[in-house]
């Protein structure tokens, strides 16, 4: 999933995405998708042999973009507490920002939940390591309490997945987006040093 692509089947992934987003997939045929990124028929089947994979294509990358975020979050030189903060709005944020930002594909994703938790479990391994590492590196500083890591990093990776449709959807997104930061702290609170 998080690995490097070349420009062509970047190009027909960006391609299909902003077609899947607009008509949705069911209404996208591999000849609208070769023909609108210009590439030809051949060439497309090159890199995808239907259509169900250029979307898990699209998933993928994606959830790449969700990746890379909350890597660049864990990077950031600042307190483990803030690096969890951020990695829990940045998990919100960019998973929203993916599913709205892609239209039509927005239905899609709710229809076909199933195929994008297959594709997610990539994303899942690699989040988890992400998690793990802010409350390792905040237990040895010791802004944390002492847990088991292994555990408190499953529940928080659920709880924030267990949030993202009704994020997504508005039920809680006005209110969690006046008060994020004082929502984070609140759920959060049990972990942190005092």
């Amino acid at each position: 999933m998080l690995d490097k692509i070349s420009k062509t089947k970047q190009q027909l992934i960006d391609v299909a995405r902003e077609l899947f987003g607009t008509t949705g997939k069911q209404n996208v045929t591999m000849h609208e998708i070769a023909e609108a990124s210009n590439k030809g028929r051949r060439t497309l089947y090159t890199y995808f042999r239907n259509k169900d994979e250029v979307y898990r294509a699209v998933v993928d990358n994606e959830l790449r973009i969700v990746i890379e975020a909350l890597k660049a979050n864990v990077k950031q030189n600042t307190d483990s507490y803030s690096k969890l903060k951020g990695h829990i709005i940045t998990h919100l944020d960019s998973i929203k920002q993916s599913v709205t930002r892609n239209g039509t594909l927005r239905a899609d994703f709710f229809k076909d939940i199933y195929e994008v938790e297959r594709s997610r479990r990539k994303m899942d391994v690699i989040e988890l390591g992400l998690i793990k590492d802010i409350l390792t590196e905040g237990i040895d500083k010791g802004e944390f309490k002492h847990m088991d890591v292994e555990v408190i990093s499953v529940i928080i990776l659920y709880a924030l997945k267990g949030l993202e449709v009704p994020y997504i959807r508005q039920n809680i997104s006005a209110e969690f987006e006046k008060n994020k930061n004082e929502i984070v702290e609140f759920i959060f609170k049990g972990i942190k040093e005092v």
